[in-house]
Order: structure tokens, then sequence, then C-alpha cells
């Protein structure tokens, strides 16, 4: 049994210790906002927050998270948070699948870079999207960094 802090509550869960922690949240605790893409941390649909850094969930043992983890549930319930509002403002998403990861990044981007450069953006948001929507998602950023400034 492990122990894990999910969007501020605490759950204990009957899994090995290497579970990926993308599987126990989706399986074990039924937030499937996150997404399997890969398998192999390359493209992003995984992100969640551990301790407000992301990670890509699907290579990290569950077992080995001693900090408290986000998921796109808990990012915000009502739809609040600046990187959601601006996601919708720019009609970011064409297929939607890899959007919760880009929104989890981006939070985490702005959580470290409040007024990030598009040079900035490249470098950190790294995820992969088949749909290729990066220029309405870095619109998306530059206008979530704008309304974060503001609240």
């Amino acid at each position: 049994m492990i122990t894990l802090t999910v969007n501020g509550r605490r759950h204990d869960v009957e899994v090995e210790a290497d579970a990926p922690l993308l599987w126990v949240l989706r399986d074990e605790l039924g937030l499937t906002g996150t997404k399997f893409g890969c398998g192999i941390a390359q493209c992003g649909a995984c992100t969640v927050h551990v301790d407000s850094k992301p990670v890509r969930s699907c290579v990290v043992p569950a077992g080995s998270v001693k900090g408290a983890i986000t998921t796109i549930e808990g990012l915000s319930t009502d739809l609040k948070h600046p990187v959601q509002q601006a996601w919708l403002a720019e009609d970011a998403p064409q297929c939607g699948y890899c959007q919760s990861g880009q929104i989890m990044a981006a939070a985490a981007l702005l959580t470290k870079t409040p007024n990030p450069s598009d040079a900035d953006i490249d470098r950190e948001i790294t995820n992969i999207c088949r749909c290729g929507a990066y220029p309405r998602m870095k619109k998306a950023i530059h206008r979530a960094a704008a309304l974060a400034r503001k609240a």
C-alpha cells in the first residue's frame, strides 16, 4: 500500500510501488483527465504536477512520489485558473486529447516564469500535439500570463 496526496486529498492505494503514477491516478483514483499518450515520457499527455513541478506520470513510479500531486481535475474545479480561461478564450485545442497535459505544462511554466517570452514557451513546453495547435496554445499562454498579472 502507498499513500499519495492528490488534489489536496490523501489516498491510501493498494498498488505495487513501481506502478506508474498515471495508471494509479486513472485506474485506482478515477482521475481520467490525465491521458496516456506514448508511455515513454515523450509526448506529455500525462503531465501532472508534483509539488508544482511538471512530471510525466507515465514513467514515474507511484511509490516514489513524496510530494503533493495536482492533476488537471485539481488545477481548478470551476475553470477559473488563468490557463484554463485563456485556453477557452483562444480556442486553443483542436481534438483536445493532449490538452490536459498541455494545460498542466503551461501552468507550471507560468509559476516558474510569470511573463514568458516565445523562446521560454518553446523551450519549456515540450509536449506534443498531433493536431499542431501550437500557435493557439502559445497565444493562450501569453493571455494566461496577462490574466494572472491582473489577478
